[in-house]
């Protein structure tokens, strides 16, 4: 039950977007669990909140089209979120993750653009695979090396998904699909 409350959260926050003309891609858990669901459904993950990548210049609009859902709008330390008033818990919420921008100052990317987005077969714009990859080993926490594992496992990262990274992050690929850590 859980699991679905997630995902028609997902969905109502991508609709909102799509129906404001606010680009947008979904990343974080979700986005991983699209990509690793193309090859086999049985190997996603849950997660427990929708992580969406936006502009910073659309911020007034998000926060227009998310609180006529009746989110309200919670700005944090390093995130803005959205907490979902049937179930009003801030790790449950929607984080918007900055378009461009590095997400913590120590990272060695920035985050993707929205224009790395691709159109998913459910019908929301997630992060397009390379991207994906790419924002995972920057942040490089426990949880971003299961889904490199995760992703891995089903064959997603691909040669193409290497040459794709810069150095050292093709370096920590290695390592997260060995199971270590930095």
């Amino acid at each position: 039950m859980a699991i679905e409350r997630i995902r028609q959260r997902l969905r109502r926050t991508t609709a909102a977007l799509e129906a404001a003309g606010i680009p947008y891609a979904v990343v974080g858990g979700n986005a991983v669990a699209a990509w690793v669901g193309r090859v086999d459904p049985g190997a996603t993950r849950a997660t427990r909140d929708v992580d969406i990548l936006v502009r910073r210049a659309d911020a007034a609009r998000i926060t227009a089209a998310l609180t006529a859902l009746g989110y309200s709008r919670e700005d944090l330390r390093d995130l803005v979120l959205f907490i979902d008033p049937d179930e009003p818990s801030r790790r449950s919420g929607v984080h918007l993750v900055w378009a461009g921008e590095r997400i913590r100052p120590s990272y060695v990317e920035p985050s993707p653009t929205v224009e790395e987005a691709v159109l998913d077969p459910e019908g929301f714009w997630v992060l397009d695979l390379p991207a994906l990859v790419r924002m995972k080993l920057t942040s490089f926490r426990p949880i971003d090396q299961v889904h490199i594992m995760d992703m891995a496992a089903v064959g997603l990262i691909t040669d193409v998904v290497r040459a794709s990274l810069p150095d050292e992050l093709r370096t920590r690929l290695g390592r997260a699909e060995q199971g270590g850590t930095e």
